[in-house]
């Protein structure tokens, strides 16, 4: 996947996300995220990247995510590797 694609993915996450009145606290309060945070971080890879790092972190969360943008389940994993920091680790 293309970073431009995976940016826009996870643009589409933090709009689905902000949109989550149940999710978004707990998303706040795991990152630490303010509102400004929230607002200047739609145009930063990493902050997208951070975000499809906490929708990832459970199932149903990343189905609901996917059945309500059309998207294919593993598309939240994908575009994460192909922003920075998802490189594919090798520990040997």
């Amino acid at each position: 996947m293309k970073p431009e694609n995976a940016e826009v993915i996870g643009l589409t996450a933090l709009s689905w996300l902000v949109s989550n009145d149940e999710l978004l606290p707990v998303f706040m309060g795991a990152s630490g995220a303010g509102e400004d945070d929230i607002k200047s971080g739609a145009t930063s890879p990493e902050f997208l990247a951070a975000v499809l790092d906490f929708l990832t972190m459970d199932d149903i969360w990343v189905k609901q995510f996917c059945d309500e943008n059309a998207l294919p389940y593993d598309a939240p994993m994908t575009a994460r590797q192909a922003l920075p920091g998802g490189g594919q680790v090798n520990w040997t």
